[in-house]
């Protein structure tokens, strides 16, 4: 009978693993009983245990042997800014998720190339100094999402519509739940939301679809926002941040005057806060009651107080 060969490993590099997964710790002990004893040295891992850990965590075998947990990079500008702080450590989930994007947008791009597609002239043209309700009105035009365009829309068929008015623009929209085809590697909402890449022939947005159908809608046109700034990102969309990313503020707002435009909204409130009317406007926009409030604190009938009440 062959013995089982043990190895020496790092505990840190073990919780650099479990925490990459996006596991807490009893999640761990769960998975491996004598997780605990590996983190507190007690036991080794044998070689199996380890390709097991490894594999089920996604984390590069080899990175295991490393003496220290690696800095690992999210590719591109990291914009998420959950409770107002800076995300750190991405997941596995997020990094494979992006790399796949990356290759899609690489294939892409040499394949407009070869047909002889020109630059898209909305990628880069705008700044940080365009008022938002500028680039708002342009996508509105750019995508046919004018409210008669939205009428007799469900927030379904609305998805599939913006996702096919931006892809005759030349977006890619790449949209999923999980990484690749693996349904035991959910993409969390609470950890991203969307991100674009971008490039002026070949851009990319991706959608988490963990998300709501309100909460999807809102992140296509955020991400657009940022291909109109020339910027690749990671976003969380959250529209509830008063002092977030300067950046993310304005693509939430020009999201929100994209997906309800103010001057009509000022037309068609009647000045009642009550779950009633935020449920009439969100039919007849065709978002959520979320972006509805947003947009009624933008006009100005809300305080920063009351528009964080209502949204609890």
């Amino acid at each position: 009978m062959t013995k089982p060969v043990y190895v020496d490993v790092e505990p840190e590099l073990l919780e650099w693993a479990r925490e990459r997964a996006g596991w807490d710790f009893e999640t761990a002990c769960d998975k491996f009983s004598k997780y605990i004893d590996w983190i507190t040295g007690e036991k080794k891992p044998t070689l199996n245990q380890l390709q097991e850990f490894a594999t089920k965590t996604h984390a590069p075998f080899g990175m295991l042997f490393l003496p220290e947990p690696p800095t690992e990079q999210i590719p591109i500008l990291d914009m998420r800014t959950m409770k107002n702080r800076k995300v750190t450590h991405p997941s596995g989930d997020l990094l494979d998720t992006i790399y796949t994007c990356q290759r899609r947008q690489s294939w892409y791009k040499d394949y407009a190339e070869e047909l002889g597609l020109e630059e898209l002239s909305f990628i880069n043209s705008a700044s940080m100094r365009t008022e938002p309700e500028i680039v708002a009105k342009r996508i509105r035009k750019l995508l046919r999402f004018e409210l008669d365009d939205r009428k007799g829309r469900t927030r379904e068929n609305m998805i599939t519509y913006l996702i096919q008015q931006i892809e005759d623009l030349g977006v890619l929209v790449m949209r999923n739940s999980v990484v690749g085809s693996n349904a035991k590697r959910p993409l969390r909402i609470s950890e991203f939301r969307g991100f674009s890449l971008c490039d002026p022939v070949a851009p990319l947005i991706f959608v988490n679809t963990a998300d709501t159908k309100s909460g999807q809608i809102f992140t296509i046109i955020h991400e657009l926002a940022h291909l109109f700034l020339g910027r690749s990102a990671l976003s969380d969309a959250n529209i509830i941040t008063e002092d977030g990313n300067d950046e993310e503020n304005w693509c939430n707002k020009v999201a929100a005057e994209a997906l309800v435009p103010l001057e009509a909204l000022k037309k068609d409130y009647r000045y009642i806060l009550c779950t009633e009317e935020y449920e009439r406007l969100s039919k007849k926009y065709c978002v959520s009651t979320l972006v509805i409030l947003k947009s009624l604190y933008d006009a100005g009938f809300l305080n920063w107080h009351t528009y964080q009440e209502e949204y609890k």
